[in-house]
């Protein structure tokens, strides 16, 4: 993840914030039952170890626009809201694609899956419970993250477009994720405009542009300002998560947080792999795309294919036209200086992890 210039008492702030948000979870479900209980500790793991990046763009955002200091306490408060939002999608991403684990530790439907075993359930009923876990987990986490925003202490009209940009996230994010299983399962082929809207939808809006303008609302920051940086968080957002196909495909195991070529393994229906299709070199492509799942010599030949397709370059300069787009709009802009240079720093930061 792209690492934010920021002071030691912002990200103290932030934390501070977010525990606060846990423990209050964990004072309501430690009201209601063992099995309430087990769900708030596993909900506090799943939130635990992020690098924190999104709240740390809203205050970056806050603070490089000269937000006042008598909005600081709700600052913090809704910056955790964004980490809190991003937790639950993690969490709710983990039952759809039937993890278990997360950081080569249980995850929340990992923890219950054990818990049902635990209690003499078989390997249906273990996952049964898993995924209910999981997915409540996440819903206690989405509800917690509007909370956050709907209790601060804030002007209502600024309550009120906060909680409208957090709405935005939610739906945008989901709608996305369901493209993108859809796409999955679908056995025809998809269009190169589908797979670019869904990778945008599942990461650009509450990774970037919401964050981004969660802090610009706070600062007080003017419509002009506020569009801006909307659209430099889509761009941005949308380079991002096409530089992760990249390193999905081609990045080394440290780089991915997971086994190197993964997301060839799994045959995931990314960009790449729609401009693979185009290439006449597709057969080939796909020859060893299917053999992929059966061990590294055949992932290194699968990325070989798709490199003398022309596919990875191609997504490359598809990378670089994008930042170059979110550059264009930071100069067009009449973002202060000091906000202008965090923005373009982050161009460069997603720049910087092209494999």
């Amino acid at each position: 993840m792209i690492a934010l210039a920021t002071t030691p008492a912002a990200r103290h702030d932030i934390d501070s914030a977010i525990e606060g948000a846990l423990a209050r979870l964990d004072r309501r479900l430690g009201e209601l039952g063992d099995g309430a209980r087990a769900l708030a500790s596993a909900i506090r793991r799943a939130a635990e170890g992020g690098k924190r990046f999104r709240p740390l763009l809203v205050v970056s955002a806050f603070d490089t626009l000269g937000g006042p200091d008598i909005a600081r306490p709700a600052l913090y408060q809704v910056a955790a809201a964004f980490e809190l939002l991003h937790t639950a999608f993690v969490v709710h991403d983990d039952v759809i694609d039937h993890d278990v684990e997360r950081r080569g530790m249980p995850n929340v439907g990992g923890e219950f899956r054990s818990r049902g075993t635990e209690r003499g359930a078989d390997a249906a009923g273990a996952a049964l419970l898993g995924d209910a876990a999981a997915i409540l987990a996440g819903d206690l986490l989405l509800h917690e993250a509007a909370r956050l925003v709907a209790m601060a202490e804030i002007p209502a009209d600024v309550r009120r477009d906060l909680l409208l940009l957090v709405e935005d996230a939610v739906l945008v994010s989901a709608a996305g994720e369901l493209a993108d299983v859809e796409n999955a399962v679908s056995a025809g082929d998809i269009d190169a405009d589908t797979i670019l809207r869904t990778t945008h939808d599942k990461t650009a809006v509450y990774s970037f542009s919401a964050p981004l303008e969660a802090g610009a609302v706070l600062a007080g920051a003017e419509a002009p300002v506020r569009h801006a940086l909307e659209r430099f968080g889509q761009r941005l957002g949308l380079a991002f998560q096409l530089v992760d196909d990249l390193i999905g495909a081609f990045g080394s195991a440290a780089t991915a947080g997971k086994d190197e070529g993964s997301d060839l393994r799994e045959a995931k229906k990314t960009h790449l792999i729609v401009l693979a299709r185009e290439s006449e070199h597709w057969p080939e492509v796909s020859d060893a795309l299917a053999n992929a799942h059966t061990g590294p010599v055949a992932i290194r030949a699968a990325q070989s294919a798709l490199s003398a397709s022309g596919a990875r370059v191609r997504l490359e300069h598809l990378v670089r036209d994008t930042l170059d787009e979110a550059r264009g709009i930071v100069a067009a802009s009449t973002l202060p200086e000091e906000c202008q240079g965090m923005l373009l720093d982050l161009v460069d930061a997603v720049q910087e992890r092209v494999p």
